[in-house]
């Protein structure tokens, strides 16, 4: 068995679950959480799931399938949960929309093992709009800022993208996200995920990698969820634990 397995939370992904997936499935153990999908994203699943079993593939797919979406959050702890319960040492999240290059799975695997969180750093990005850009550096400030014990260090951790969904964590992050209860709704979850790591004092690192811009589910609401779990990272700034 695989040392590392690949966690992606899914929802009507029909078109680019199977390359995604596929794609994983050369480097690590995948499991994805089809969050009530109402496509054709879980026979696909299946269809793969029957190929890995006859050998077609060199690792293993697991299938998590929520009745309803439950969005990113417990589509991730699911798969934590799954992977823990299975003794893998290192779990990479990615998004199912082909945002994340799956080619880029074997530098996570090669990182440095004694960093807990490795971030996939949008250093390279094609397609992205403006706001999102923005949206994306204003996170990154408040985040950081909040993550240091001083109200005069204005540039915290320095790290520079504190949203991105495509990262390495490491057993001991993994088993600290699956237990908390958590506040993030959609995807603040990667705010509070790196929040929670970073208050238990654990280490971070980021790795550029290119973001490509596709259909997502960003929206007003989701937007008002970042804001509002931003907010409250700045008030519960010095807290050790979230």
């Amino acid at each position: 068995m695989s040392k590392n397995l690949v966690v992606i939370p899914a929802y009507n992904e029909e078109e680019t679950i199977g390359k995604v997936v596929t794609c994983a499935l050369k480097y690590a153990d995948v499991s994805v959480t089809d969050d009530g999908s109402r496509d054709r994203t879980s026979d696909i699943l299946h269809d793969i799931r029957k190929d890995c079993d006859s050998g077609k593939y060199p690792n293993h797919l697991n299938i998590i399938t929520h009745p309803r979406s439950t969005h990113i959050p417990a589509g991730i702890q699911d798969g934590f949960k799954f992977g823990l319960e299975r003794g893998y040492e290192f779990f990479v999240t990615m998004d199912a929309g082909l945002s994340h290059d799956p080619e880029v799975l074997p530098s996570f695997f090669q990182f440095d093992s004694t960093i807990d969180v490795v971030i996939g750093s949008r250093q390279d990005t094609k397609n992205v709009p403006l706001y999102r850009k923005a949206i994306t550096r204003m996170a990154a400030l408040v985040v950081n800022y909040s993550l240091t014990d001083s109200y005069f260090k204005f540039s915290g951790l320095k790290l520079r993208d504190c949203t991105s969904g495509f990262r390495r964590y490491s057993k001991r992050a993994a088993e600290l996200i699956a237990k908390s209860k958590l506040r993030s709704k959609a995807f603040d979850f990667h705010m509070e995920a790196l929040a929670l790591c970073m208050r238990n004092r654990m280490t971070a690192a980021e790795m550029p990698i290119t973001y490509v811009f596709s259909n997502s589910s960003f929206n007003g609401k989701v937007l008002f969820h970042g804001i509002e779990f931003g907010w409250y990272l700045l008030s519960s700034k010095n807290l050790k634990r979230i």
